[in-house]
């Protein structure tokens, strides 16, 4: 990671402080970092050099929105989810979020240049430093030749990608049943993971929402355009021996240690 571009006289001292606290409390894990990526289907100690980065690119419900939180927080990352980011970009009106802006307005998508240069620049937060879960992002073959390109330019590169595998009809039940809490990103389900009061997030109390496109129609969608367009990604990340199976169908704890047991190999 571009550690040596991060600019401090920049950051506000109470972010600082704040960043600093967040890395006490997780050091312990924190003694080797590397570069890997989480790849879904859509979607112990962790050795690594410096820096990592995960990237989650899945269908809803493979697991991704349940791992990727744990995996944050267990080793100091920063989320960094796409679509979050171009909100945050526009709204702070900087200078990628004024295109970004633009291209919306006129009802455009947003150019994959843009958004890996939105990726570059939030990066550079010092939250990011210890590495980040990059989520939503690349969909297709040519968005992660674009990454790849980014992260070589820092002297970075993915080392590893998760494949959370799990087979279609396994994820309407997931999905239907979703429940989130916005500010966080903790993720419930009302059979699998429900929260301890309906409706209610287990730590903040705040409600909990379901998204608009949580439903069976939507999924069939949103799964098609996966197959055909993210699939191959998959692929891309194969011949660069990148890729680990996971057994997503299993229960979040079992993932999870599947996951550590990957990361720390």
């Amino acid at each position: 990671m571009a550690s040596s571009s991060l600019d401090l006289e920049n950051v506000p001292s109470a972010d600082l402080m704040t960043e600093l606290l967040r890395r006490m409390k997780c050091s312990s894990n924190l003694t080797n970092a590397s570069f890997s990526s989480f790849l879904a289907p859509n979607s112990p100690p962790l050795k690594m050099s410096s820096s990592s980065t995960e990237v989650s690119l899945c269908p809803p419900g493979s697991g991704k929105g349940t791992q990727s939180p744990i995996i944050k927080d267990e080793y100091c990352l920063c989320h960094l989810a796409t679509g979050d980011m171009l909100r945050a970009a526009v709204s702070a009106k900087t200078p990628l979020g004024v295109k970004a802006k633009e291209a919306m307005d006129k009802g455009e998508l947003v150019s994959d240049d843009l958004v890996i240069g939105i990726i570059d620049e939030a990066m550079k937060k010092p939250s990011c430093q210890k590495g980040f879960i990059l989520d939503g992002f690349p969909r297709t073959v040519v968005q992660a030749e674009k990454l790849d390109e980014m992260l070589a330019k820092q002297g970075a590169k993915v080392d590893k990608v998760l494949n959370f595998s799990i087979d279609d009809a396994i994820l309407e039940e997931r999905i239907t049943g979703r429940w989130i809490h916005p500010s966080s990103g903790r993720t419930y389900h009302t059979k699998f993971a429900p929260p301890k009061v309906p409706g209610v997030d287990d730590i903040t109390g705040d409600p909990l929402i379901q998204r608009k496109d949580d439903t069976a129609a939507v999924l069939k969608s949103r799964l098609e355009a996966f197959h055909r367009q993210t699939e191959p990604v998959i692929d891309y990340y194969t011949k660069k021996s990148a890729v680990a199976e996971l057994h997503a169908e299993k229960p979040p704890k079992d993932v999870t240690a599947e996951v550590q047991k990957v990361l720390s190999s």
